[in-house]
């Protein structure tokens, strides 16, 4: 069966995704998909820098605003989702653009899913109690101890992926990095070429310190109040998220206001060297400076006249 082709737009937060695709999907009559684990999230707007409606204007947006806070998503659901959008659109002749910076996202709906355990809620509320009660260090050390190798591919502070992998360890008795090498990664059923856009690290920092003060400016105390409001538990996975987590801090009265915004700077920028860390692994990504529309845009028409689409 003949591959259908996708464009990905992949790469660090900041740096400029959204408007290169909206420009794509106006020259090639294409929709967007996105690749973002927080866009997905209803009323989480301003934190997560979804695209405006005004970049939405004229260009059909897929998988945001989806699921409220509450409830469950992740790699999997995106893929099987995703999978479902993506020959209805090419069966409608629309070039299929895929844009975000949650590489695994990327990486399942391309590579599929590796093969591990079922939950095993037991095991999982046995984790929980003990980040509960110890800490995410403690949990961290845990993994270090029980499976090092796991432990060198997760952030200390991302507790969900550091109990998955004590999961799998106790479930299977096999590291969840051994999976991950023995998964074929065969089931690719699209063609593919990768846009990365590439800033200089300084440039960088200072274009997150910037929509940093944007995202305050536009609300985002109060887009995170009304959520509270509304009922949501402070713990839920999205306001554990960038920017959300450290505003709930700050409503605790953990820190001064000019330090939450300092700290929301600060962890965004780590988490931006972490998704570069992630890219960087990508052979078939090429990469690019934000402002060389022209070029890409030659290269995307040459990818699509080589598919078939223009």
């Amino acid at each position: 069966m003949e591959k259908l082709p996708l464009v990905i737009i992949n790469s660090p937060t900041a740096t400029g995704k959204t408007k290169l695709a909206v420009n794509l999907a106006l020259e090639f009559g294409g929709e967007i998909i996105s690749a973002d684990s927080m866009q997905v999230y209803r009323y989480l707007d301003i934190g997560t820098a979804k695209p405006t409606m005004d970049e939405r204007k004229g260009i059909k947006h897929h998988l945001i605003d989806v699921v409220n806070p509450d409830e469950e998503f992740n790699a999997a659901l995106f893929s099987e989702q995703t999978r479902a959008i993506i020959p209805e659109l090419a069966g409608k002749g629309k070039t299929v653009f895929v844009v975000g910076g949650t590489g695994l996202y990327i990486r399942a709906l391309l590579k599929g899913i590796i093969d591990t355990p079922d939950v095993d809620e037991n095991i999982r509320n046995h984790y929980r109690r003990l980040r509960d009660t110890h800490g995410k260090k403690y949990l961290y050390d845990l993994l270090l101890q029980k499976d090092n190798a796991a432990a060198a591919q997760i952030n200390p502070n991302d507790s969900v992926r550091v109990i998955r992998a004590l999961e799998v360890l106790e479930q299977t008795g096999e590291s969840i990095t051994v999976k991950q090498k023995k998964h074929s990664f065969a089931d690719t059923p699209y063609k593919t070429y990768k846009i990365g856009l590439q800033v200089d690290r300084q440039e960088l920092k200072q274009r997150i310190e910037m929509r940093t003060d944007e995202m305050i400016t536009a609300g985002l105390l109060g887009e995170i109040k009304s959520i509270l409001d509304m009922g949501y538990n402070e713990n839920i996975k999205p306001l554990q998220s960038l920017g959300y987590k450290q505003i709930i801090e700050f409503l605790h009265n953990k820190y001064s206001w000019e330090s939450c915004v300092d700290l929301i700077k600060r962890d965004t920028w780590q988490y931006a060297r972490r998704q570069m860390t992630w890219f960087a692994a990508d052979e078939e990504i090429k990469w690019y400076n934000p402002n060389s529309l022209g070029e890409i845009r030659e290269n995307v028409r040459n990818f699509l006249k080589e598919s078939k689409m223009v």
